[in-house]
């Protein structure tokens, strides 16, 4: 099994990738949730262009990554799962249940420390919300969350096909629950039991900082029922609420350099969690 997940790992991982993207981006085309007020084009080449120097620099930077992580925390015996013997298939459930659980906390993290919260509001800057926001973040937090997400890996010992699991899925749900996409209410009540939704998640995307800092997970919506950080719906409509925050408004910091440059760009803004 570790065989093939070394040699195929990178084409799985792109198909699934471009799948996801296109179904969701197709459902966005016919079936809106609510009606764009940039220019698409604009948005999308300098959001994928983040997702291409993010993959670039990961690979340059970090001689192992999490699936190699895995590996070898396997081979040196390290981590709950390989110190205590769990049935496989239950090893791979738990490990991708913790491992979304710490990205959740990682999140919430990522709100309350304010140089971590420049980081990351490049992702909430965004003036709209669609399948290339889940995608959207600066370099600097996708390293930091690399190297948390390698830590944890040592600790729960997982193996390297629930990593790579995991790793698919949150990119997928990430990608899903970005979507502008339309989904009948009553569908929506039942589904975000089981998975974040597009309409649970984009109540974190509001300008609204109270809503901002609701609804932090990106998979499985139980840490914030458990955590008391689930906002059912936003103040307005999701047709009529403001995506972002409340710097950055102008176009121009949507360009691929001022995203770089944007957790510099200001040196007395507050951040995301406030009393």
């Amino acid at each position: 099994m570790i065989d093939w997940i070394l040699q195929y790992e990178q084409p799985l991982r792109l198909s699934c990738f471009l799948s996801v993207f296109l179904l969701v981006a197709l459902w966005e085309y016919f079936k809106p949730r609510r009606q764009l007020q940039i220019s698409k084009s604009l948005r999308w080449f300098n959001n994928m262009a983040l997702v291409v120097l993010n993959t670039w620099l990961l690979r340059l930077l970090f001689p192992i990554l999490a699936v190699d992580m895995a590996i070898f925390a396997s081979e040196q015996g390290w981590g709950m799962f390989n110190y205590w013997q769990f049935n496989p298939y239950l090893e791979i459930i738990l490990s991708i249940v913790l491992l979304d659980m710490a990205v959740y906390f990682q999140h919430v993290l990522f709100h309350a420390v304010p140089v971590f919260w420049r980081l990351h509001r490049l992702h909430h800057s965004d003036l709209d919300y669609d399948v290339t926001t889940g995608t959207r973040f600066h370099p600097i937090e996708i390293m930091l969350s690399m190297l948390i997400k390698l830590a944890v890996v040592i600790v729960l010992g997982a193996s390297p096909v629930a990593v790579l699991l995991f790793e698919i899925i949150l990119n997928a749900t990430a990608m899903f629950n970005h979507g502008n996409v339309y989904l009948p209410s009553s569908v929506d009540k039942v589904l975000r039991y089981f998975l974040v939704t597009p309409d649970m998640h984009r109540v974190h995307h509001s300008i609204e900082y109270r809503e901002a800092n609701s609804n932090f997970g990106f998979n499985l919506p139980w840490w914030d029922y458990l955590f008391g950080t689930y906002q059912a719906q936003a103040k307005k409509s999701h047709t009529e609420m403001t995506i972002g925050i409340d710097l950055f408004r102008d176009k121009r910091y949507l360009k691929i350099h001022c995203l770089l440059i944007q957790p510099f760009l200001d040196k007395n803004h507050g951040y995301s969690i406030r009393k």
